[in-house]
């Protein structure tokens, strides 16, 4: 009997179907609450819970996943919310420590309602990383975009940290000032920085996702301090041919996002379609392997058409990938995507 080969579709759906993941970082987001209202920002206004849940990470659920998945080593829980409005944070934060497990804030936290124990548990269970989402070097400038935030406790916060980092000796957690650069906030950049110096805190600033929402207005300057030489994402997709937030696809096989109610989102920008699984009813790897991930991977990777039931098919990063003719290119990944992307202005 002679062998047919495989057409192309048939061997990219083999492949696909051998493209099998168990990933050592996830994303689990820890709260979908915030107690701010920035105005650009889907959790402010509501729009993002008419497709995703409100509500916290019960600490059971998070026990039973890490019990379930010891090849889970690090885990980031922050996303659209504000993971210390969480009132069983605590409780989870020791429970990664005890089983060495990475936890970290790496998209973004605001640190305005945190209280001292939960502080002192980042360091004593060694928290590993937080990126604290910081627009201004003074509370006139800083509360133009966080709106009912207040810089000053912020401020406060950061500084109990560090104390409680030199009560323990320990470096972590990792700080980090994040930036969001507007137009009424870009003359306090070189400010911020120094604080952040002080502090023990990297810098980095970060491009509004919104350009209409306080453009900027000195884009000399702006280029001049931004690490990627770009004052508006149009501007870096024109320099560089790419989306701002196009690595943020790797998510889908290195560090996969899920809600805290147990439900597939894939990466952090997708917040109007979940995928089909639930981690906490199919188990954590059957979820990141349905029929409907492996064929968004494909079409991220592979080029295959797009599909309806599939959430990427909407989002404005894959529509200009396809636009462009372009795949995603993961050859030069070793080991994993090793990044931390930030959706939206957290």
């Amino acid at each position: 009997m002679k062998n047919n080969p495989l057409d192309k579709s048939e061997i990219v759906a083999a492949e696909r179907n051998d493209a099998q993941i168990s990933p050592a970082r996830i994303r689990l987001e820890a709260s979908t609450h915030c107690q701010l209202k920035c105005p650009t920002c889907k959790t402010a206004t509501g729009e993002l819970y008419k497709h995703m849940a409100l509500g916290f990470l019960r600490f059971d659920n998070f026990k039973r996943l890490i019990d379930e998945n010891p090849n889970v080593r690090e885990i980031e829980l922050s996303n659209f919310g504000e993971i210390f409005l969480n009132p069983q944070l605590p409780k989870i934060i020791e429970y990664a420590f005890e089983k060495d497990v990475r936890l970290t804030a790496s998209n973004g936290a605001n640190l305005n309602t945190v209280r001292d124990a939960t502080l002192e548990a980042l360091v004593k269970f060694r928290f590993k990383h937080i990126r604290c989402s910081i627009d201004g070097a003074s509370q006139k400038t800083y509360i133009q975009y966080r709106v009912r935030g207040n810089f000053d406790q912020v401020m406060e916060n950061i500084d109990k940290i560090n104390a409680y980092k030199k009560q323990y000796k320990s470096e972590f957690p990792l700080l980090t000032w994040q930036f969001v650069v507007f137009g009424h906030n870009e003359h306090e950049i070189v400010k911020a920085r120094q604080m952040a110096k002080d502090r023990g805190m990297a810098f980095e600033t970060k491009l509004n996702w919104d350009e209409n929402w306080s453009p900027v207005r000195d884009k000399d300057m702006v280029r001049r301090e931004m690490e990627i030489g770009a004052a508006t994402r149009s501007e870096f997709k024109e320099k560089f041919g790419s989306s701002y937030m196009e690595h943020v696809c790797h998510q889908l096989w290195d560090q996969p996002q899920v809600n805290f109610d147990g439900t597939i989102w894939g990466c952090c920008l997708n917040n109007w379609k979940a995928f089909d699984g639930n981690v906490f009813e199919d188990g954590l790897d059957g979820a990141l392997n349905s029929e409907q991930m492996q064929y968004a991977r494909g079409m991220l990777t592979d080029g295959i058409e797009p599909r309806a039931d599939v959430p990427c098919t909407t989002c404005s990063v894959y529509k200009n990938m396809r636009k462009a003719g372009r795949t995603l290119d993961r050859s030069h990944v070793a080991g994993g995507w090793r990044g931390s992307a930030m959706p939206r202005n957290t």
